[in-house]
């Protein structure tokens, strides 16, 4: 069941106004207080789930860490799922074009580092992890209609 706060911040996350702020903000405080705890907090995920995704750029091959919401698809803690929805903002986040780039990554889940291996879903596999996200997290819909591009998702797989 839902409390009240949580209602209050999908509404909020819902909103265009929070899609071009909080891109600014929320990975940056999320980043700090991840690394000055080693690991051990994630601010966000006290609302979801999250996990620090360690990946290589795309295009620089530098080591790039990025707070998420991470949606766990077992509960086995072997797979996940991560949503691109950019907060609803026109462009996949650049994290989506690592893993394309370079699918062997790592997540920092619950203070552990764990090694997996992205995938891009499609067809049928796709569609039944987006309605496993939409149940996770009903704002990706508006995300979703607000952005002509079909919003990337991707499942991490233990290595």
């Amino acid at each position: 069941m839902m409390t009240g706060v949580e209602r209050v911040v999908q509404k909020v996350s819902s909103t265009r106004s929070f899609a071009r702020v909080a891109p600014h903000f929320v990975p940056a405080i999320d980043r700090a207080v991840h690394r000055l705890t080693r690991g051990r907090v994630l601010l966000s995920a006290s609302l979801l789930p999250g996990a620090v995704l360690v990946s290589t750029g795309a295009k620089s091959g530098l080591t790039r860490r990025t707070p998420l919401a991470c949606i766990p698809a077992d509960p086995a803690d072997s797979a996940w799922l991560l949503v691109g929805s950019n907060f609803g903002r026109p462009g996949h986040p650049a994290w989506t074009a690592n893993l394309l780039a370079h699918p062997d990554v790592e997540i920092n889940w619950r203070g552990r580092d764990i090694p997996v291996r992205a995938r891009l879903l499609s067809g049928a596999e796709r569609e039944g992890a987006w309605a496993t996200a939409l149940a996770f997290w009903p704002p990706y819909a508006r995300y979703q209609e607000r952005v002509e591009r079909e919003i990337r998702l991707f499942r991490l797989d233990r290595r």
